[in-house]
């Protein structure tokens, strides 16, 4: 198999290519696809799969890993289903390597839709630890299937957060042994907090599903409050949480930008060969 179809989609300009076929790219042809340069361009690969009867998202990050969770992945893998027919209702699960997102599409065409995931427990694991080049930030340990280092800095404003270098963090390793994303939160001012995320296995990104929903817990717990609904805003545009003991929901815009198809031997660049 060479030509392959794919589609190019994005939630909050959290880029991502859709494979709707059956190719099972291996993890050097994912890097190669995702290479802004050399390929197509992304943040990380959605294949859609059938597993247990359910839509599976497999998802693998720009770097090849595979990943356990993804909220804006799920938003745009979902927008693909519903509005390619795909599906039949606007409630549906989607299953992941995190278990299973129920996830409802409203308001959808083919190229636009708002979507809200369910996206469970958002598990606080402790406090930890990180350094990102000369800074040394404090955080909330947060699950949401996949791990988070979510660190509200007190008296940082939007200014401040957009002058931060995010350079790869180091972590406690034994805190996190798969690796962590860090997202940078400023205070809880009117509903809202302002965030900046630097993804394992891609660097900074425009934005986060699970890194909002991990920002939001953090900023709650940051100002006293056990649940509520926060107004996420990151680079990339706006999302909505909500936060409750034992669940949380994730609602926020996808975007299906391309379709096309791609020979895979035309591929360059660092471990794009075919095997």
């Amino acid at each position: 198999m060479n030509t392959i179809a794919f589609a190019k989609g994005h939630g909050t300009e959290n880029d991502f290519l859709i494979l709707p076929g059956p190719f099972d790219p291996t993890p050097a042809q994912v890097r190669a696809l995702c290479d802004r340069r050399a390929g197509i361009g992304a943040d990380g690969v959605l294949r859609v799969d059938r597993r247990d009867g359910r839509w599976f998202m497999d998802y693998r990050n720009a770097d090849g890993s595979i990943a356990e969770m993804c909220g804006n992945g799920v938003r745009v893998f979902a927008h693909w289903l519903r509005s390619r027919g795909l599906v039949d209702t606007d409630d549906f699960v989607v299953g992941t390597r995190a278990g299973e997102r129920r996830v409802t599409v409203g308001d959808y065409t083919a190229t636009e839709a708002r979507v809200t995931v369910d996206m469970g427990p958002a598990e606080v694991t402790g406090v930890s630890t990180a350094r990102l080049g000369a800074m040394q930030v404090a955080g909330l340990g947060v699950d949401l299937g996949n791990p988070h280092l979510a660190c509200v800095l007190p008296g940082l404003d939007v200014a401040g957060l957009a002058g931060l270098e995010l350079a790869d963090p180091e972590f406690d390793r034994d805190f996190f042994p798969a690796g962590v994303n860090v997202e940078i939160v400023t205070p809880l001012r009117d509903g809202g907090v302002h965030m900046r995320v630097h993804e394992r296995g891609v660097g900074e990104t425009r934005s986060c599903g699970t890194g909002t929903v991990a920002a939001a817990r953090a900023a709650l717990a940051d100002a006293g409050l056990a649940e509520g609904t926060v107004t996420v805003h990151v680079p990339g545009g706006d999302v909505v949480v909500q936060v409750w003991d034992g669940g949380s929901t994730l609602t926020g815009p996808s975007r299906i930008v391309a379709t096309g198809e791609i020979d895979l031997r035309a591929l360059s660049g660092p471990g794009s060969g075919s095997a």
